[in-house]
């Protein structure tokens, strides 16, 4: 999940959910697998990590093909805890409540619950004061 952020939008933060699987380069053909099996989404090699990364960023193909195959077949690791929560934002994007202030705190709230470890371009607090301060302004 990441957040930008974005004058042109009413409430000054663009979301953007993103499934991937990323994978040493050796596993290039485990990717294309996976790739094959969903038909959507696509794969692109980092140069700095030198892994390959499999994602599929479209919220109608995150909640049409591949929520509903991990709920089919649900992960077994310490991931899944992560993907509940992306779970419940991919659904509360779908039906647009990151447009509303309540919806995109929830959704912020619940990003930063998943993957700690990960890095990120704007912290928890930036997007909360920004997110207040476009409020103050469509007000």
């Amino acid at each position: 999940m990441s957040f930008n952020l974005r004058a042109r939008l009413k409430l000054g933060i663009e979301v953007r959910p993103s499934f991937s699987i990323t994978l040493n380069k050796r596993d290039h053909g485990l990717l294309k697998r996976v790739y094959d099996y969903f038909h959507i989404g696509g794969i692109r090699f980092s140069k700095k990590d030198q892994c390959y990364k499999y994602e599929v960023r479209d919220i109608k193909n995150l909640v049409k093909v591949v929520i509903p195959h991990f709920e089919t077949y649900p992960l077994q690791s310490s991931k899944k805890n992560d993907f509940d929560k992306f779970v419940k934002i991919c659904k509360l994007i779908h039906v647009n409540k990151h447009r509303s202030k309540e919806g995109l705190i929830k959704i912020i709230e619940l990003a930063f619950e998943m993957n700690p470890s990960g890095t990120r371009k704007l912290d928890k607090s930036k997007l909360l004061k920004q997110l207040a301060k476009n409020i103050k302004n469509v007000s």
